[in-house]
């Protein structure tokens, strides 16, 4: 047992939970912490501009390295609040995150004290857990929890409230051990048996995989399955880096999403092996528009409360979809390409999936100025290496890009998901470099979004973060001016963005800028931007009219 200052302890429950790198916005609820991070020669601190930003980043990181990322929040009040919509997006994600904050004294808790809000409440809805340290001494014990909680089971952020008086003792530190998430489970040999009897009875089997299979790292185990059996691969939304893009058996999202080709194998499938997917709103909007309403279905979820609960299943299996995956393919015999029996609609779906790609291509090969985004897409694939990393905002960007991005090394995708927010991806972006410094990351967004995070800019410069932000510059907030043009008559108002060059507000921020304004200079610039060794703004010119509704469910035409 030590005798310690409880900012040291904290700093050190850190170390036990494995952090090297902090994400930070510093203020005086949690100065202790701070001056203790100081001495941690270990730890990267990343300090950032905006709260709400940092989380991201924590959250990005977290899910590359598939540990918690920490967002050191320095303010208890109005800086803990500005963290509320990063854990609301983290745990609609299942990201796992722990952000660690301040309170007001315990003496003043209570009494409308100097910026005490009540940040339990505040946070509980945005949250896994809420943990609040009662006594110094319990320190190090809540911040280990807290690591242990957000990393298990389905995952999702946890918050570490602090009373600033408490950081002001010494205390006797017996350091407890950082807590183990435990082994996931996986399903029994009786299980396994059913599926692969249904596999085998079945005429169109499809399999459907999402998250489960990017943090079970088990997109090899998936590959070698679906090469077994022959059987196509689609992806929930979000996640189109399930399996390597390229390889012949993927046939990309399905739903509203995703693709024509994609949903077709799930409409006409007569099973559907669900591995690691809810199948939740992005994918299906609830309802058999992009699934076969006769097909049996076979889910396997970490989490049993999502069994069933969108779609009726004919097995539901509580366990880790990696290893299902491994397991299935251990048991089921090798069926060879030309004696599948599904050999045909393997063959109609490789044609009508090469023709999607055609049309694809087609439209890239269009001239217009400023270039419609498929140009982007096309020169995108061109230019970015086979390992890059790509990051997503919601609305029309990131509508039209998750299906077309080069998407060849796992996990090499991250969006929003359901939380569907705009301004998410450049922070993320910086997150991601930060845990795959080697990697290229690409964050794509649109004018309007990146105006909201453009202060990290000076953070991604500051710390050497060389993240490429590709700003695609429509001038418009492009979903919302889509619905005012298909469902209320061009009747525009507020839909319109002014921006600056981000390009040359990045050079002023000590970084590289590039402009696009017509085809071919995408990827001339991207190339330009992994060469220039410094974070990297392309601000790129868009037909402002190739913008797209997706919601068309939720709305209804007026004349």
């Amino acid at each position: 047992m030590a005798k310690m200052r409880c900012g040291v302890a904290a700093v050190e429950a850190l170390r036990a939970a494995g952090v090297t790198k902090v994400f930070g916005l510093m203020g005086s609820s949690t100065l202790e912490i701070y001056d203790a991070l100081y001495d941690a020669k270990d730890m990267e601190y990343i300090g950032v501009r905006h709260e709400n930003c940092g989380m991201h980043m924590a959250d990005a990181y977290g899910r590359m390295t598939q540990t918690p990322g920490l967002f050191m929040c320095g303010q208890a009040g109005p800086g803990s609040a500005n963290m509320v919509l990063g854990l609301a997006q983290a745990k609609m994600a299942y990201s796992p995150v722990v952000a660690i904050t301040g309170l007001p004294s315990t003496e003043h808790l209570g009494r409308d004290a100097f910026q005490e809000i009540d940040q339990n409440t505040l946070f509980l809805p945005v949250t896994k857990r809420v943990m609040t340290v009662p006594r110094p001494e319990r320190i190090p014990e809540f911040i280990l929890e807290a690591f242990r909680i957000a990393n298990s089971g389905r995952r999702g952020p946890v918050v570490v409230n602090i009373p600033r008086d408490l950081l002001n003792h010494d205390i006797d530190v017996d350091m407890p051990r950082a807590g183990s998430p435990g082994i996931a489970p996986a399903a029994d040999r009786a299980t396994l048996e059913k599926i692969r009897q249904m596999i085998l009875a079945a005429k169109a089997p499809v399999i459907h995989a999402g998250a489960g299979i990017k943090w079970a790292r088990a997109s090899e185990k998936l590959v070698r399955l679906a090469e077994k059996l022959q059987i196509p691969i689609t992806n929930s939304a979000g996640h189109a880096d399930v399996v390597p893009c390229d390889h012949p058996l993927y046939a990309g999202g399905m739903g509203p999403r995703g693709n024509a080709v994609a949903s077709t194998l799930m409409r006409e499938a007569d099973l559907v092996l669900a591995l690691g997917t809810r199948l939740g709103f992005n994918t299906t909007f609830y309802k058999y528009t992009d699934i076969s309403k006769t097909a049996k279905i076979v889910q396997v979820d970490i989490d049993p409360i999502a069994l069933g609960r969108y779609f009726p299943v004919d097995l539901g299996i509580a366990a880790d979809a990696g290893a299902v995956v491994e397991a299935l393919a251990e048991i089921m015999a090798p069926i060879a390409p030309e004696t599948a029996p599904w050999r045909a609609r393997n063959e109609k779906f490789r044609m009508d999936y090469q023709e999607l790609w055609r049309e694809r291509e087609a439209s890239a090969a269009a001239t217009g100025k400023p270039p419609h985004p498929d140009v982007i897409y096309s020169e995108l694939r061109k230019a970015a290496p086979r390992d890059a990393i790509f990051t997503l905002d919601a609305g029309t960007t990131g509508f039209q890009a998750t299906d077309q991005l080069p998407c060849k090394t796992v996990p090499s995708l991250i969006t929003p998901l359901d939380c569907g927010m705009v301004g998410f991806s450049y922070a993320a972006g910086l997150g991601a470099q930060v845990a795959a410094p080697q990697r290229t990351v690409i964050s794509l967004m649109g004018d309007g979004g990146f105006g909201m995070t453009m202060g990290e800019m000076s953070t991604a410069v500051m710390h050497n973060i060389n993240a490429i932000a590709l700003v695609m510059d429509n001038g418009t907030w492009g979903s919302e001016i889509a619905y005012q043009r298909d469902f209320f008559s061009h009747r525009y108002i507020g839909a319109h963005v002014h921006s600056p060059r981000f390009d040359e507000v990045m050079k002023l921020c000590g970084g590289n800028g590039y402009f696009v304004t017509e085809a071919g200079g995408t990827a001339e610039a991207i190339r330009q931007a992994m060469a220039g060794g410094k974070p990297a703004v392309i601000h790129v010119k868009v037909d402002p009219e190739a913008v797209v509704s997706f919601r068309k469910d939720a709305l209804k035409k007026r004349d």
